[in-house]
């Protein structure tokens, strides 16, 4: 098992597809690491040597913010938002969509208007008929 990130990633998936596993890495930017460490995509991790486990390692941590430090980012990003009063920051407090989609039929999630199917809520008959 490769720790990598602090996240144990999976040893049985193909690495390309095992470094998605970390926050903020996606398919696209794990092969492009994987071709920049020149590690074959098609490799399983239980396959790594500790060489080329140690080179990803330092390639992710000197190049890239995943994790807690993104995750940390992105909170800032919001607050930063929300501390300037501006029209995003204002959707971002009162949970609520960010991107301009409409309200009044769709964002039932968001808003906490959970809608179940029709006749899910009715309480079985007390007696035959």
């Amino acid at each position: 098992m490769a720790r990598i990130a602090s996240i144990t990633i999976p040893a049985e998936k193909r690495i390309d597809v095992a470094l998605t596993y970390i926050y903020g890495i996606g398919l696209q930017l794990s092969k492009k690491i994987l071709k920049t460490a020149d590690i074959a995509w098609k490799k399983k991790t239980k396959e790594l040597t500790t060489d080329e486990i140690n080179t990803l390692k330092n390639l992710i941590e000197k190049r890239h913010k995943v994790e807690g430090d993104l995750r940390r980012e992105k909170m800032l990003n919001v607050k930063r938002l929300k501390e300037i009063n501006c029209y995003r920051g204002t959707r971002h407090a009162r949970n609520l969509p960010v991107h301009g989609q409409r309200t009044k039929t769709n964002s039932r999630t968001v808003r906490g208007n959970v809608r179940r199917t029709a006749g899910s809520g009715r309480r079985a008959s007390a007696e035959k008929t």
